[in-house]
């Protein structure tokens, strides 16, 4: 379990001016308050919204958010009051953790007549300050994480309800890696052996493919680099969810489906995404219809990216993806991302959060889950 001193050390890695006193604050009394309380796996329950905090520290979180991160439970599961919290850390972080704790409550169910009531609900209780969804998207994935744990019917429920709405939620406000965990860990429970079938493909292709891989991204680097264009290029490998919807949405099987790892290329500047381009497809044969432009054309929760794809070693298909750094952290992060770029990790995440589209979308659209992929 992680130490008092060790989560501070976490927050002042990227704000050295971080309130220590505050963070140590919120650390003893959530650590007394929860006291003997034990988790299904049998560790100490304490551990949870320490993992939590861990999460949000990944993120760059400011220290309100990483101390509500650690009380997020305390009005809900033990004696702790909305007043106590308020009193003794102030009404910002009581009012996050109130909202947290009305989150908590709302009996969310998955029914189909059921779903967008309580998703208006959940809209509702957590618009008024963004950080009570990243907290509680955060909240979401250390329970997946740990829902082995669980009873098989309380796992399946959990399961679904990450599908339906937390995992899309994610994706909504831009944030992709928690977007594609919460999925592929809801997938896995829902769907075991179609989960274990992909996913051992996957491991087969990289182990098939390590030298066509690796030789992909030594050329397109240093193709780049004789242009004078310092890229950084990597491979990654598509996540099971992904691969599954593709399946059904393409309605082949898995061995026909051809294009699991793409490449991507980290540049510098704006200008350098389209001499990147440039360079790409002059050197490379285009696959017609798979280029799109989101650096013009932003999506609506903030992603920007240029994707083409293009014919390379060994006839191979590649998809690639060109950005810049900070182009390529909200697309990672989203919404967490744009106080990191805009003001440093002091900013303030909820005023900055409100200039981002991802922020309007909560006031206005509906969610829908992909639906879930047939087994193989």
């Amino acid at each position: 379990m992680m130490r008092q001193y060790e989560l501070v050390e976490r927050v002042q890695a990227y704000n050295p001016n971080a309130d220590e006193n505050l963070l140590n604050r919120a650390y003893v009394y959530a650590m007394q308050k929860h006291g003997t309380q034990k988790r299904a796996s049998g560790d100490p329950y304490f551990a949870h919204p320490l993992e939590v905090a861990a999460i949000l520290t990944d993120l760059k979180l400011d220290d309100a958010t990483i101390a509500v991160a650690l009380l997020h439970d305390t009005i809900e599961d033990t004696d702790a009051t909305r007043a106590e919290i308020d009193q003794l850390f102030g009404s910002e972080i009581g009012e996050i953790v109130d909202g947290l704790t009305k989150i908590e409550r709302l009996q969310l169910v998955t029914r189909e007549e059921a779903q967008a009531e309580n998703l208006r609900k959940l809209l509702l209780a957590i618009s008024a300050d963004i950080r009570v969804l990243l907290v509680k998207l955060a909240d979401r994935l250390h329970n997946m994480r740990t829902l082995d744990f669980m009873p098989p019917e309380k796992q399946m429920r959990i399961a679904e309800e990450t599908m339906d709405i937390y995992a899309p939620l994610a994706g909504r406000m831009g944030m992709q890696d928690m977007r594609s965990e919460l999925e592929n860990l809801a997938f896995k429970t829902l769907q075991p052996d179609h989960y274990k079938a992909i996913t051992d493909r996957l491991s087969e292709m990289q182990a098939e493919f390590k030298e066509t891989i690796d030789g992909i991204t030594v050329e397109l680097g240093k193709k780049l680099k004789h242009e004078g264009i310092d890229a950084r290029v990597s491979s990654r490998v598509k996540s099971a969810w992904s691969i599954a919807t593709k399946i059904d949405r393409k309605q082949i099987a898995l061995e026909q489906l051809s294009d699991m790892i793409g490449f991507r290329i980290i540049v510098p500047t704006l200008s350098d995404c389209y001499r990147a381009l440039g360079i790409v497809h002059t050197n490379w044969k285009v696959v017609p219809g798979r280029f799109k432009d989101y650096i013009s054309v932003p999506k609506h929760n903030d992603y920007r990216s240029i994707h083409t794809t293009i014919v390379g070693l060994g006839r191979q298909r590649i998809e690639l993806q060109i950005r810049t750094e900070e182009m390529h952290k909200i697309a990672e992060y989203g919404i967490a991302a744009h106080a990191a770029y805009k003001e440093g990790a002091t900013g303030d995440l909820h005023k900055l959060a409100d200039e981002s589209q991802a922020k309007a979308w909560l006031s206005s659209a509906s969610l829908c889950r992909s639906p879930v992929a047939p087994s193989l």
